[in-house]
């Protein structure tokens, strides 16, 4: 009975990634090979593991390795394993579907690119890089333990073959049909075992399996992890094989401990984030081996959630081949392995040359201050390392310790002010007297800054201090007589506006502006109430308080207009606190009532 053969088409995404991967010009096309292997070593450390776990897998694990056969005649290279295999779904979706989230943003940043080839790998998509090289791909696989295998062909148009096969072997066969040979385009003659050799050196020598190709082992195998004298050329052609990051990790550092428990660490920064950086069903975590053993691809346990875009491995001696995730949790040993790597990571970051600080802190420094908040222990530390704009200068950010270096004599806290953007802050009313009197403001404009003020109370003794909240008193002297003298519009205004406000007072923080809107020291800020909000969470409204300035002609004029006891002066009290409540980039509740009532203010002045 002849095999049933199914023509099926390339998920759209799939499709536009393929002819890019075919029609554009790359600047190092033998990386496709690196990504070859790559996916055979992972294949070849599922099946060593899940034989292990699976005592009832009927496979042999005696001689995992990965082989390159060629055929130089037919112009052929066939990258070949005996590892786990896919079964027919696992081949459609891995392939033939790009199932990962952030594709549009991928091929976005593809066409983009002049480094096109540079994004293929950290978006999980390596496979796809045959087609630089190849104008038919065929993979034949059969997952362990199945009876039947599966044929999967493309010439990378808009379609794929894919049919059952009774006599496969385990593990999987990339076929590679080549285009010609063309030394111009950089397109080398990859069924040249010179060839071939000069490329697995370069990127893939410390695979743990072997590569063979006809009886010559090409890769030394020998765990970077556990060598002093790697180069760093090594460490970033290691950094690429597990991060399928094609650029250089921007710093790579070593661990090693030994005593009570032993392990051995090599880690990596990447230079840029990836793609997924902040989406929720993102992996992280570093590699775990034991005793050179691959357990698992992002343990989690060892690396906390602020710090999910360090790569590496970590390779322990006393842990179980069996252990499991759940396991890991409550494991002491990984622990102090967690916490080590923590501080090391933390130290590295903060010993970096101003230039990979700077690189560094633009890539990750959002999800370096989530820190603050998940890490109490480490929160000095991470203090110590952040960076933050403010109003010191408007093109460099400021560490904490240079700020209160630069303190006025006699100042007792760390201001900032929160706000969506860096422009928006600058124009709140409530930089006003600071900026007149001489004092720096930290301006903090991440989502993540409006959560940790709340949670860290000082740096280095000295208590951090929002502008926009509670009592700010930075007039040299008391007037107890302008108090009295407004004492009577105060009273007013919080009567009528007490749906919307919880008080009104006399403020030392406005120097041009009329009035400004600030909440109570404990209270949560706008931004902070509409994330709950937008999150579902169902919270009562926050009253604030608005703050009046005694020396604007506008409270002036409503002062006196108050003591005359003139008419219609409800509509002036909503005009002025809607005016505060947009200074600040507030909504107003109806601003069609707000702009009804501004233009019959208007007509009366003309």
């Amino acid at each position: 009975m002849t095999a049933q053969v199914e023509t099926l088409e390339f998920q759209s995404e799939a499709r536009q990634l393929l002819q890019l991967m075919i029609h554009s010009v790359y600047s190092n096309k033998d990386t496709f090979l690196r990504e070859l292997v790559s996916n055979a070593s992972d294949a070849l450390d599922k099946l060593r593991l899940e034989a292990f776990q699976d005592k009832e897998l009927d496979v042999s694990t005696d001689d995992l390795h990965v082989e390159l056969e060629t055929d130089a005649v037919a112009r052929t290279l066939t990258v070949r394993d005996n590892g786990i295999g896919m079964s027919r779904d696992e081949v459609v979706s891995l392939i033939g579907t790009i199932a990962k989230s952030g594709t549009a943003e991928f091929l976005a940043k593809l066409k983009e690119s002049k480094q096109s080839d540079e994004l293929i790998g950290q978006f999980g998509v390596g496979f796809y890089s045959s087609f630089m090289v190849a104008d038919k791909v065929t993979l034949v696989t059969r997952r362990a333990g199945a009876a039947e295998g599966v044929r999967w062909e493309s010439a990378g148009e808009g379609t794929y073959t894919i049919e059952p096969v009774e006599d496969a072997p385990q593990g999987t066969s990339v076929t590679l049909h080549l285009k010609p040979e063309d030394r111009e385009d950089k397109l080398l003659d990859y069924t040249d075992k010179t060839t071939l050799t000069t490329i697995v050196k370069r990127y893939s020598d410390f695979i743990t399996w072997p590569i063979r190709l006809g009886e010559d082992t090409l890769n030394s195998m020998k765990a970077l992890w556990a060598r002093a004298d790697a180069t760093e050329e090594e460490y970033a052609e290691f950094y690429k094989h597990i991060s399928h990051d094609w650029q250089a990790p921007l710093e790579s550092f070593r661990l090693q401990a030994e005593g009570t428990f032993e392990y051995q660490a090599l880690l990596f920064l990447p230079a840029k984030a990836p793609f997924d950086l902040f989406m929720r069903e993102r992996k992280r975590g570093v590699q775990l081996y034991v005793k050179r053993v691959f357990i698992m691809d992002d343990c989690e346990a060892l690396m906390p959630e602020y710090l999910r875009f360090v790569k590496g491995v970590v390779d322990a001696q006393d842990l179980s081949l069996n252990v499991s995730r759940e396991i890991l949790q409550q494991d002491r040993q990984i622990e102090r392995i967690r916490r080590r790597l923590v501080k090391k990571v933390l130290q590295t970051v903060k010993a970096l040359p101003e230039e990979k600080y700077r690189t560094f802190w633009g890539e990750f420094g959002r999800a370096i201050k989530e820190g603050l908040l998940d890490d109490a222990d480490n929160r000095e530390a991470i203090l110590e390392l952040c960076s933050f704009d403010s109003t010191h200068s408007a093109d460099e950010q400021t560490s904490l310790a240079s700020y209160v270096e630069r303190m006025k004599e006699g100042q007792e806290h760390i201001y900032f002010l929160t706000g969506d953007s860096r422009q928006s802050v600058e124009h709140s009313p409530h930089l006003e007297a600071f900026q007149d009197k001489g004092f720096e403001v930290l301006v903090l404009t991440d989502p993540i800054d409006e959560m940790w003020v709340d949670q860290v109370p000082e740096f280095g003794g000295k208590k951090f201090q929002s502008i926009a909240k509670g009592q700010v008193d930075l007039d040299d002297e008391k007037d107890p007589e302008q108090q009295e003298e407004f004492s009577g519009l105060l009273e007013w205004l919080k009567s009528t506006l007490e749906e919307q406000v919880k008080d009104v007072r006399l403020s030392s923080r406005l120097t041009t502006s009329p009035a400004c809107i600030v909440g109570d020291s404990y209270d949560m800020t706008p931004t902070l109430e509409k994330m709950y909000r937008a999150m579902g969470q169902e919270m009562p409204p926050i009253k604030r308080i608005l703050e009046l300035n005694p020396k604007h002609e506008l409270v002036l004029a409503l002062r006196d207009a108050k003591a005359a006891d003139k008419p219609d002066l409800a509509d002036a009290a909503e005009l002025v606190y809607g005016m505060a409540l947009l200074a600040e980039g507030g909504d107003l509740a109806d601003p069609s009532r707000f702009t009804k009532l501004l233009a019959g203010r208007l007509a009366k002045t003309l």
